[in-house]
């Protein structure tokens, strides 16, 4: 099962376990009769007695292993918050064979060759591509680190016409729109004498 769909299994799994909660609370507090497995005893009925409120209040170890908990619970759920938007990288294309059928690509070996190709040509210092979108129409985003006396007009044509073109035509695709950012690579000042 891919990440993204583990996502969102686990998200409705406590979902579905907060909802159901939640609903044997409320049906209790406005009277229902508690299930068997209920651990109070009726709607008015605390959820923590004072006895169970204050019997670590003397332990020295009760609110720094309270606060480290809730503090690693929160930690943990902004770390998947932050790794959600990221899964929209594209793992693989729907490539034609012409024969009626379809072959999958790993959008990885698209990407590197890309990249390889990319980082090849003319006044290119480094690139980086990324395949965003669906199988049948995927996207690229690349970003190119151009050489000191680079055109910037030159690399961007030079970078469509050769390695977006190619694969474009090697995946079998109609149309590959790119979104391109071209960075100038950083260098030491000339010296005039």
């Amino acid at each position: 099962m891919r990440s993204g769909g583990l996502n969102r299994a686990l998200l409705g799994l406590v979902g579905l376990l907060l909802l159901a909660l939640g609903g044997a609370v409320l049906a209790v507090g406005l009277g229902a009769p508690p299930p068997s497995w209920w651990i109070h005893s009726g709607p008015h009925d605390v959820l923590l007695t004072h006895a169970e409120r204050t019997r670590y209040r003397g332990a020295r170890w009760w609110w720094p292993a309270l606060i480290a908990a809730l503090a690693l619970i929160v930690l943990l759920a902004l770390w998947w918050l932050t790794r959600l938007p990221r899964r929209h990288r594209l793992g693989e294309l729907r490539v034609d064979t012409r024969d009626g059928g379809a072959a999958l690509l790993r959008a990885g070996a698209l990407e590197s060759a890309l990249t390889e190709e990319t980082a090849a040509g003319d006044g290119v210092a480094h690139a980086r591509i990324h395949l965003h979108g669906r199988r049948a129409r995927p996207r690229a985003r690349a970003v190119l680190h151009l050489a000191p006396d680079t055109d910037p007009a030159t690399a961007l044509g030079d970078f469509t016409a050769g390695p977006l073109a190619h694969a474009r035509e090697s995946a079998g695709l109609s149309a590959l729109p790119a979104e391109v950012r071209l960075r100038a690579v950083r260098h030491r000042a000339e010296r005039v004498s």
